[in-house]
């Protein structure tokens, strides 16, 4: 008899022997329990925590999810409305808050280093019959990769990560259940250093105890971090991760950024991915992406040239990138606008792009400078050159960041597109600008046909929708500020 992973197709004998592998791990190390968790679209994890001598079982057959996890909104509502007649049309398979099966991938375990005897694996959504879902958003990056493979691609990312973490000093209010909401509170907090001190030594020692903590999370978990430093901005601090294949920098991203949040609300301190924490004096956090196409069979950098064009200079793309290089950059900058809801795809986080503020306004890139959109690292000859694109908030589902890269940057390849000068005034420029709310975001998606292709209308539609749940919500509220306490840093 079939299991439900051989029925989908995806439990070949690398599986089974992964699978072998983590069974015996569970049993040599005497764990309890193990977490099954799924990426949603907005980057959190769910999922389900089963005793450890039905882990196997559950990797073979499916453990069961509603299926309206896959249609909330940032508050957790459901975006469709499944239990009227034709309220989930456009989703065949989620009628009725029917269920899913989610399927592990064994070769994902881990240990978690901040809780006694329990595992964990990472897992996506199946439909019952055996159908994957679509719409998962790590199998929205997943095929955008693919198209990057019939290339002959592959791709490699670094990510620069800022968020803050502040001192919990009382959950009363959270906790609450006179003061319960959809969503509730977030607790009352301190900071942990006073900030516009960047890089200051004696801030980063002020904030050594949450940041070992953070260290010693990421490095339990096997994930490739670098450097933690002490940002501009009160309570602000940032994490660096050695640059790996696309795929894997996503899940590290998923695993990082809710295992710090687990790690550090148990010892007492709420991280918050959050762009614009709500107080009155804070220092907006980005997510630099730094990205490079290799080529799929050498592993080199096609970005990368030994020599100048002839007849470029400094301010030419072709002056260091590759005609390769060249195009993707410039099909990055021709759909900017329409990818900017996959990098910033929160409220909250249009609030970034003002001038001077070592964050993007205007649809530009430079040699080596911040305050332009997209920056060009590195010099001809060298293997490390790349692309970093600085429009990204910390709370971006990071499969759907990517993806819009590799959508934006294949269209610039097919078509040959060429970059503009790089720019040397970043805010004085005359260049189309980054949208600066939400719903104008969203319009700009909806305008642009090769997104939309890339990311397939279905998708779009199911994406939209749920973002226009939480912009009409917001819209609506009375009260902005307590929105985004609740909505964002409560949550994210």
């Amino acid at each position: 008899m079939t299991t439900f992973a051989q029925r989908c197709g995806i439990h070949d004998e690398e599986r089974e022997q992964a699978l072998r592998r983590t069974t015996r791990l569970i049993d040599a190390t005497g764990l309890e329990l193990v977490r099954f968790a799924w990426c949603d679209m907005h980057g959190m994890t769910r999922g389900k925590t089963l005793v450890a001598s039905a882990a196997a079982r559950a990797m073979h057959e499916g453990v069961g999810m509603v299926s309206t996890l896959m249609l909330k909104d940032s508050s957790d509502r459901t975006a469709f409305k499944v239990f009227e007649p034709g309220g989930a049309a456009d989703l065949p398979g989620f009628e009725f808050a029917s269920n899913l099966l989610l399927l592990a991938d064994p070769a994902s375990f881990r240990q978690l280093p901040w809780t006694p005897s329990t595992g964990w694996v990472c897992g996506q959504p199946w439909f019952q019959d055996g159908r994957p879902v679509e719409l998962d958003t790590r199998r929205v990056l997943q095929r955008a990769l693919g198209r990057l493979a019939d290339a002959g691609l592959s791709m490699k990312c670094g990510l620069e990560i800022e968020f803050h973490i502040y001192r919990i000093e009382d959950t009363k209010a959270q906790l609450d259940p006179d003061q319960a909401g959809w969503p509730g509170p977030p607790p009352a907090v301190s900071m942990i250093h006073p900030g516009y001190s960047l890089l200051m030594e004696a801030c980063y020692d002020m904030a050594e105890e949450p940041l070992r903590i953070v260290q010693h999370t990421a490095q339990a978990l096997g994930l490739p971090l670098l450097s933690l430093e002490v940002e501009l901005g009160p309570s602000q601090v940032e994490a660096v991760f050695e640059a790996t294949d696309a795929l894997a920098a996503a899940d590290n991203m998923v695993l990082f950024r809710n295992a710090v949040k687990q790690a550090l609300r148990r010892a007492g301190y709420h991280a918050s991915f959050m762009c614009r924490p709500p107080f009155p004096n804070i220092m907006s956090s980005g997510w630099h992406l730094h990205q490079s196409l290799l080529d799929a069979r050498t592993g080199r950098n096609v970005f990368c040239r030994e020599v100048p064009a002839d007849g470029t200079t400094p301010a030419d793309a072709a002056y260091t990138l590759s005609a390769t290089g060249e195009h993707y950059l410039a099909g990055l900058l021709e759909h900017a606008r329409a990818m900017a809801v996959f990098c910033t795809p929160t409220v909250n986080g249009f609030g970034r792009f003002r001038p001077n503020a070592l964050a993007p306004q205007s649809v530009l890139w430079g040699r080596d400078n911040r305050g332009a959109m997209l920056r060009v690292i590195g010099e001809c000859g060298d293997a490390a050159t790349r692309i970093e694109n600085r429009i990204g908030e910390p709370a971006a589902n990071p499969y759907l960041y990517m993806a819009s890269q590799i959508h934006a940057g294949l269209d610039g390849i097919a078509r040959r597109l060429k970059a503009p000068p790089a720019t040397d005034a970043p805010y004085g420029s005359s260049a189309a600008k980054l949208p600066t709310s939400l719903g104008e975001a969203l319009e700009a998606l909806r305008a642009d046909t090769v997104l939309t292709a890339g990311f397939g209308e279905a998708f779009v539609d199911y994406f939209d929708r749920v973002k226009q749940s939480e912009l009409s919500r917001w819209e609506q509220a009375e009260d902005k500020d307590d929105f985004q306490r609740r909505e964002y840093f409560s949550r994210f």
